[in-house]
């Protein structure tokens, strides 16, 4: 499985980036864009890190901050929706991985904590 997270984590933040190259420059816009690449490649970027936790405390906290940035990817992806930055048609897919990504992080944290005590 960790694999299959690893590349579907970074697959996941190149359909965002692809996605917000499409997006016409603007004050707004421009803001909304660069938080959204950030928490969305820092979701990968965390979980791949995790994987190389040298303990089982630094693995949950690594992961544990992925998770929290693919909840806050959600958040700029519902966010777009609500201004909206892009038709909401192309954003709801993302939105649904990013929702799939945060809950598959959320449980393996929880596996992950409960086989600690």
């Amino acid at each position: 499985m960790s694999q299959q997270l690893k590349d579907r984590t970074k697959a996941f933040s190149v359909r965002v980036i692809k996605m917000c190259k499409e997006i016409p420059s603007g004050k707004i816009e421009d803001i909304i864009v660069k938080q959204v690449v950030r928490s969305a490649t820092s979701t990968a970027a965390n979980y791949r890190s995790s994987l190389r936790g040298r303990s089982t405390a630094d693995f949950i906290s690594k992961l544990t901050i992925a998770e929290e940035e693919a909840d806050e990817t959600c958040y700029w992806l519902e966010l777009m929706i609500d201004v909206e930055v892009f038709p909401p048609k192309r954003l709801e897919p993302l939105l649904k991985e990013a929702t799939e990504i945060t809950a598959i992080l959320t449980a393996s944290g929880k596996t992950a904590k409960s086989k600690r005590k």
